[in-house]
């Protein structure tokens, strides 16, 4: 296995379609910073993507190759970052298995971001066992690749506290390590699986184009409730869907004060806007009832569009060389299988069930 001295970072996506700005600002643009100082692993989750469309095995295989181009196209490099096929890495179903023994299973349920999903998703009791098995894989797939850092969204962090509660229950039941040591040591003290550690990116949850919720909140970007911009959108998209976007229900002519707190086209130009003199300057404009939402929505179009062009223009590379885009996830996946193996080998080992040497045919 090539060895590196960078520490390691895991994260990755479920593929549900194609990335939006949620998944930029919220982790893509911490994995484009990261990749030059760490040795970057970027899963795409295919096999929880079966939790809650198993029927729908054609849509998750091409959501797999869009989110690949995705990365490709906002910059990751593959010469730097492996970027993977979950269910390529057999290691990560093997150790799931073992990790499912150290999860009581209130406790699985009890992770509010299942909770939320099976909310939002409107699944009620009619959802597979998959899909609470699927929060145990999730500490599978990152203890996998054993990293120090995970960079999420705010919505995975009950994801990452189980696993940092599997890694250290592991780490004492199997390795020894002493439950009072404390979570940067676990590794020095003979654990196997170090206490991982969020990076959030700078924005912890974009909201999305629409209105608030029932409870009033406004929702977060998410291609299911149709209020997402897309990194692939194409400049008359983000314009149509810009202006279209939810401001303040009460304020029906331009020179009505607005409000600024809660409305998503200012929470898009604090977001988004390199200007922030603009942005506070116009801010009180809009709360004096000075400037209209269409005038903020044009420029607020054009910052996008500078942003996605760019983007545009890789993916629209990489859509016309889909050889390029197997080959980087094949080599990314090499290497995954690398890590992955060793560290369920090391696993084995910790739990007395190492009885062969394995080596695994790609």
């Amino acid at each position: 296995m090539t060895t590196t001295s960078k520490p390691r970072i895991l994260t990755g996506d479920t593929p549900t379609g194609k990335l939006h700005l949620g998944h930029y600002v919220g982790s893509v643009e911490n994995r484009l910073a990261l990749q030059d100082a760490f040795d970057c692993f970027f899963i795409i989750a295919n096999k929880h993507a079966f939790t809650t469309r198993a029927e729908r095995p054609d849509e998750i295989r091409q959501s797999v190759l869009d989110i690949a181009t995705d990365y490709l196209a906002c910059g990751i490099d593959p010469n730097k970052s492996s970027m993977f096929i979950q269910s390529e890495v057999p290691a990560i179903d093997e150790l799931t298995f073992f990790f499912a023994m150290l999860l009581p299973f209130n406790r699985v349920m009890r992770n509010p971001t299942l909770k939320d999903e099976i909310r939002d998703k409107g699944l009620g009791e009619n959802y597979p066992f998959g899909f609470p098995l699927y929060a145990v894989g999730q500490t599978a797939d990152i203890l996998a690749f054993r990293p120090v850092y995970v960079p999420v969204g705010e919505d995975q962090l009950p994801h990452l506290e189980m696993t940092r509660e599997v890694a250290r229950r592991f780490d004492q039941l199997y390795c020894g390590v002493d439950p009072h040591t404390e979570d940067k040591n676990y590794v020095n003290a003979g654990g196997l699986f170090p206490i991982i550690e969020p990076k959030l990116g700078r924005v912890h949850r974009l909201v999305g184009l629409g209105a608030p919720g029932p409870d009033g909140n406004l929702l977060k970007m998410s291609k299911s409730l149709n209020n997402a911009i897309f990194l692939s959108d194409d400049a008359d998209a983000v314009k149509a869907k810009v202006m279209g976007m939810y401001t303040d229900p009460k304020r029906i002519r331009v020179t009505d004060p607005g409000t600024v707190e809660n409305n998503p086209l200012w929470i898009f130009h604090e977001t988004f806007n390199p200007d922030k003199q603009w942005v506070a300057d116009n801010e009180e404009a809009y709360r004096q009832g000075k400037v209209g939402d269409v005038t903020c929505k044009k420029k607020l179009i054009e910052i996008l569009n500078a942003i996605l062009d760019p983007i545009r223009t890789r993916r629209k590379h990489f859509e016309v060389r889909p050889h390029d885009v197997v080959d980087a996830l094949r080599i990314g996946t090499q290497r995954a299988n690398a890590v992955a193996e060793q560290t369920l080998a090391l696993a084995k080992k910790a739990l007395r069930q190492d009885y062969f040497p394995r080596t695994l045919q790609m």
